[in-house]
């Protein structure tokens, strides 16, 4: 039995690089969320702010979506 480095290297790789990004693209969309909090107690908008949290939330379970989706999915 062979196993190719390489191609497991690769996989190792684009798989903790997508984790990461993931990670980040909800940890934005959390600090979207609590910056309309603070926005809230000082009596001001940030609908900005919340726009791109709700962005950032959709991009990660759109991501989730196709993750699923290329698990269930017989070739």
């Amino acid at each position: 039995m062979k196993i190719d480095w390489a191609a497991l290297g690769s996989v190792f790789g684009v798989s903790l690089a997508f984790t990461v990004g993931l990670v980040v693209l909800f940890t934005l969309g959390i600090n979207g969320l609590s910056r309309r909090e603070k926005a809230a107690a000082r009596g001001g908008s940030a609908a900005l702010a919340v726009t791109g949290a709700y962005v950032c939330f959709a991009a990660c379970a759109a991501a989730a979506a196709y993750g699923i989706h290329l698990i269930v999915v017989k070739p």
